[in-house]
């Protein structure tokens, strides 16, 4: 059964685009086939970084464009869609959801819906994470990423019973997304470099490859820890190895 997979956060600047490009190079590295859905407007970041390999979509509360966003269930009839979210869009992916009876619909038409939600530690975003929770109760998978990049401490998240109550009660895997350098990302945001063309990209240096190929290969580790995609087999490439893409990059992973 294919799969929608939402990055979501609701907030802006919690991390959904960095953990949006790291699941497309999980999907690359592993061999997994996908689809990637750009659906932020205003700051279409992640489809920048693959300007050859990526679908638009809108989500909208506007009745005009309400259809929009249904390619995103067409591409996850065939194959495995990751879409980018943008931030204050939970109205109306909520409203896309409800209105078409998505979660009801059974048969070979049936497509799983995960929430990859990125937190950042602040009340907010958990207060935001907590809303989607109940609100699908256990309709939707719901997958707490912990986002070290922005908080390194996560006793006040930890000790929060509401939280987590939830968490047991609905199941919900956490995970923790390790901190990715500043010079590394920095580098490849200001070039647009994704991360397969990446690990061969000199200006990083040896060991900036290397921490490079550190990161991607933890958060992979977390992402396989949800136990989501479950591929055959991790399969991390080294930053010694060269990838073959063309210069689109990260393409999809054939059909087999």
């Amino acid at each position: 059964m294919a799969t929608i997979h939402f990055v979501d956060g609701e907030k802006g600047g919690v991390g959904k685009s960095l953990f949006t490009r790291v699941m497309v190079q999980y999907c690359i590295d592993n061999k997994l086939v996908y689809e990637l859905v750009e659906a932020d407007q205003s700051n279409p970041d992640v489809g920048a970084f693959y300007p050859n390999n990526h679908k638009i979509a809108v989500f909208s509360e506007s009745e005009r464009k309400a259809y929009e966003a249904d390619e995103i269930f067409n591409l996850a009839l065939t194959t495995s869609v990751i879409v980018n979210l943008p931030a204050q869009v939970y109205p109306a992916v909520t409203d896309w959801i409800e209105r078409n009876h998505i979660l009801e619909i059974t048969g070979k038409d049936k497509v799983k819906i995960h929430k990859w939600f990125v937190c950042s530690g602040g009340y907010d975003s958990v207060q935001l994470f907590m809303q989607s929770l109940e609100r699908f109760e256990k309709k939707i998978k719901h997958i707490f990423v912990r986002n070290f990049g922005l908080c390194d401490d996560w006793k006040h998240v930890d000790e929060n019973k509401d939280l987590k109550d939830l968490i047991k009660a609905y199941k919900v895997a956490v995970i923790d997304f390790p901190k990715f350098s500043y010079r590394e990302r920095n580098m490849l945001d200001a070039k647009r470099i994704n991360f397969a063309a990446a690990k061969d990209y000199d200006e990083l240096g040896i060991l900036g490859r290397q921490r490079l190929h550190s990161f991607l290969k933890k958060a992979g580790e977390e992402i396989e820890k949800a136990k989501i995609w479950n591929p055959p087999a991790a399969s991390i490439t080294p930053p010694s190895t060269k990838v073959a893409v063309n210069n689109n990059n990260g393409r999809i992973a054939p059909k087999k």
